[in-house]
């Protein structure tokens, strides 16, 4: 059954005024995390958001390493936080129902095994915001976005990501030297994507 238009309006509001329960369980983690200082990155449609191009998103993207997620759901599995499955990386906010997806570093992103870099230690790739939230940093965001979308198909909003990041943030076709070798030429092609959406409006 299609969402009554009134429920989509209701939730597109909630989200673009950063009060939706994806919004919440995304604080609720972070601060948990920050609270037991787990290292960590908030990732995925969040972090796009935090860079300034909005768009929804329904779960909460985290970078974690494996001991970070050990001791985490050491302590929180079962109060609070649920797995998705049993054995799960991934998890559930218990309260508000919205999925916790964790990215662990070194794994590869997109098709899991041909980009030549895995996701970074959160340690060093992200910075805090105004609320202390830990967020990746944008180079490591549109590089991993990019290999992302350069070798799992199905994954075309990432390339997409991309190329509104650039638009949002103005970043010229030279930052491509700032990312590795492996993205700078798909980089450049999105670029030019994004300055011909421009000649269209």
């Amino acid at each position: 059954m299609p969402i009554p238009m009134r429920e989509v309006l209701h939730r597109g509001r909630e989200f673009f005024m950063g009060q939706s329960n994806v919004h919440e369980a995304a604080e609720r983690i972070c601060r948990t995390l920050n609270e037991m200082g787990i290292p960590y990155a908030l990732c995925g449609g969040l972090a796009v958001a935090r860079y300034g191009s909005q768009r929804m998103t329904e779960d909460v993207d985290i970078l974690l390493t494996h001991e970070g997620l050990r001791r985490f759901k050491e302590r929180w599995l079962g109060v609070g936080w649920v797995e998705q499955f049993q054995g799960a990386k991934g998890m559930k906010d218990a309260y508000s129902n919205v999925k916790v997806d964790v990215l662990i570093t070194g794994e590869i992103p997109g098709d899991g095994k041909t980009s030549p870099f895995g996701f970074p230690a959160p340690e060093t790739a992200a910075e805090p915001d105004e609320d202390g939230i830990r967020v990746l940093k944008l180079r490591d965001l549109i590089e991993l976005k990019t290999a992302s979308g350069m070798t799992a198909p199905h994954r075309p909003r990432d390339l997409d990501d991309v190329m509104r990041l650039i638009e949002a943030n103005h970043l010229g076709k030279e930052y491509a030297l700032q990312l590795h070798p492996y993205v700078r030429e798909k980089y450049e092609e999105l670029w030019n994507y994004a300055q011909a959406s421009h000649e269209d409006e």
